[in-house]
């Protein structure tokens, strides 16, 4: 069995890796518009080699799909007109509208939707690392809606990749990942902002920062190309957490200009319940 990967990054490569650490499959095929990219990947060993998507098509099996999503947007309906038997698989970051643009397509059912949470601020070939994937959770959205054969096909990579699995709706993926991700990385990069502003002026500022400051804002290094088409696509539930999240800054601000330090304890002992879901 031939697997292509379409668009050999952090994602992409480092799932390569992994199915090359286990000989999962016959032939690695990548998939890259970036000559520069297919170099590096080549010379990294992320695949056995490169051709054209429609080589893929007619060569493969199963074609991954590790692109922005707004490219998943133009080529997924594409590649499905021309599958068989094949299976397409969808890692990007948010599906609802993926979803709906293929949702009456006749090879629908040969398309799985799926997302592993995981990932590093890094991109390119470079950024792949092996184990990435490890005891990380792969959502599954609209698995209902693939061929009994198509989704254990692409399980079986999951298990490769050594993931757990959780199942979901669109929906539900969008809103919970502007929650838990999408928020994390507007957050990172607006302090980003805040700081590079302030050092304009203050130059050694960055001579103070600590491992606090660098956790938190190591996600402003992230891909703008990646990130961009993420929020456009999932633009309503993006606005909705930043609703909430700008409604507890200034909460908090209002608090420190008032000194009520008894307001500013209880809402940072508030926020300590999140030691409950994160250890």
């Amino acid at each position: 069995m031939n697997i292509a990967i379409v668009g050999v990054g952090l994602i992409g490569g480092s799932i390569g890796i992994r199915l090359k650490e286990t000989q999962f499959c016959e032939n690695l095929i990548g998939v890259d518009k970036s000559e520069t990219n297919q170099k590096k990947a080549l010379q990294l060993a992320l695949v056995d080699e490169f051709r054209s998507l429609e080589d893929a098509l007619a060569n493969c099996k199963v074609i991954i799909l590790t692109i922005p999503v707004d490219a998943i947007m133009v080529l997924l309906p594409q590649i499905l007109d021309k599958v068989t038997d094949q299976v397409i698989i969808d890692m990007g970051s948010t599906k609802t509208n993926i979803l709906n643009l293929i949702s009456d397509h006749p090879n629908r059912g040969r398309y799985v939707a799926a997302h592993p949470m995981a990932g590093t601020e890094y991109s390119g070939p470079e950024a792949a690392i092996p184990n990435l994937f490890k005891d990380k959770m792969m959502v599954y959205v609209e698995a209902f809606k693939s061929d009994e054969d198509a989704f254990e096909l692409a399980d079986s990579i999951t298990e490769q990749l050594e993931m757990k699995t959780s199942f979901m709706t669109a929906d539900e993926h969008d809103m919970h990942t502007a929650y838990v991700s999408h928020i994390s990385h507007l957050t990172s990069f607006a302090l980003a902002l805040t700081v590079l502003e302030k050092e304009k002026s203050q130059g050694r500022i960055f001579e103070l920062a600590g491992s606090g400051f660098q956790s938190t804002v190591r996600l402003a290094k992230s891909s703008p190309e990646m990130w961009t088409p993420i929020f456009k696509q999932n633009r309503s539930n993006v606005l909705e957490v930043l609703e909430e999240h700008i409604k507890q800054l200034q909460h908090i601000y209002d608090k420190i200009e008032s000194e009520d330090y008894d307001a500013v304890h209880k809402w940072i002992k508030k926020s300590n319940k999140i030691k409950r879901i994160i250890k």
